[in-house]
């Protein structure tokens, strides 16, 4: 449990922070020393209860001004007893805190009444290039609870049901006199619920839900980008002892694709053609997701110029239309000449030479001038 370390200490902070300041903190320690980050680890645990503690009182104006003025003896003599049994408790209270901490919903408010919401639950899906075109269909396969059957998720052995909570009288909340203030902090025998079980469910023992795996299926949309993620409502895990599940975010990974770079909606291609079809002009084929398509190379094309076909890009999500796919030009000089290629390219140069030597000469001169 939490020793005896000022609570500013404990989050880091300056007796002087601001409400926004303390929460920032709170979440980063948070984040660090989650149970769920740290699996086994009892020190772990202990730390985030010790920032729990701290962030209760300090979130807390009432709390706070008593502290700020006589300390922990203050709270315990207005009647105080700031700190947490388990990590179920601190998620309990401040459930909408870590709901926004991992940019998800789960948990409930503090003092809220009724089963606690389920956890939000993340899965992380690669998906190949194509995809971000075609869309597509995935299976997921996950372990997780499920709603126990034996109780129908109520937690209650089959036969029993719930009793109102003799401590709280059925509120779910506590209220502490201290002096000029009343505070109200949920009931730390039934969590908030304002009720126990009569006798827990043997099945889940008393949770009202049991670990399984289960498939779930996920449409993945044309035009879906690398990084986004796609929210399947109630998918996550249930609450506990009947409560509503949670969701489900599918974070998606797109695999690359040696041939493009997408920008937007728009993807980029190279497609290589030697000096002689640049200087003629030709016709090539681009390997494009859904087959190849033809493109008119025109005459006198240069190194590293574009060309564009126009809406056969990235279908705008949840929109109409699509981008381009834009064909960047390189042309291939030759390493190697053979007799008579070289003979030919020198009869070229000859012929070409003056002219080339004529625009040189002009361009110099009109920089000189």
């Amino acid at each position: 449990m939490a020793g005896e370390s000022d609570y500013y200490a404990i989050l880091g902070l300056e007796k002087n922070a601001s409400i926004d300041e303390i929460k920032k903190a709170y979440r980063r320690l948070a984040v660090k020393y989650h149970p769920d980050h740290n699996q086994g680890s009892q020190e772990a645990e202990e730390r985030f209860k010790e920032i729990s503690e701290a962030y209760q009182v300090l979130s807390d104006p009432e709390k706070r001004q008593v502290y700020d003025h006589y300390g922990r003896d203050g709270l315990r003599g207005a009647g105080v007893n700031p700190g947490f049994s388990s990590v179920d408790e601190i998620l309990s209270s401040f459930g909408s805190i870590f709901g926004d901490l991992f940019g998800m919903g789960g948990g409930r408010a503090r003092g809220q009444r009724g089963p606690r919401r389920g956890a939000d639950l993340r899965y992380d899906l690669e998906i190949p290039f194509a995809e971000t075109l075609l869309g597509g269909e995935h299976e997921l396969e996950l372990e997780t609870l499920v709603g126990c059957e034996s109780c129908a998720g109520t937690g209650a052995k089959p036969g029993t049901g719930r009793k109102a909570c003799p401590r709280c009288r059925g509120s779910g909340a506590v209220v502490q006199n201290m002096g000029p203030f009343t505070l109200s902090s949920p009931c730390p025998g039934c969590h908030g619920q304002g009720s126990l079980l009569e006798a827990p469910c043997p099945a889940c023992r008393g949770e009202g839900r049991v670990a399984k795996p289960r498939q779930l299926s996920v449409q993945i949309e044309p035009g879906v980008d690398d990084g986004m993620r796609i929210r399947l409502s109630g998918a996550g895990e249930p609450g506990p002892q009947g409560g509503p599940p949670g969701d489900l975010y599918v974070f998606v990974h797109v695999q690359p694709d040696p041939r493009f770079v997408r920008e937007g909606h728009d993807l980029h291609t190279q497609v290589e053609i030697d000096f002689a079809q640049a200087a003629l002009g030709t016709s090539v084929e681009v390997p494009l997701i859904e087959g190849p398509r033809t493109l008119d190379v025109p005459r006198g094309s240069q190194p590293e110029d574009t060309l564009v076909l126009r809406g056969a890009g990235v279908p705008r999500l949840r929109a109409y239309g699509r981008g381009d796919v834009i064909v960047h030009l390189k042309v291939l000089i030759p390493r190697e000449l053979g007799e008579r290629e070289e003979e030919l390219l020198r009869e070229y140069a000859s012929l070409g030479g003056k002219a080339v030597a004529k625009k040189r000469k002009g361009f110099f001169q009109r920089l000189k001038s």
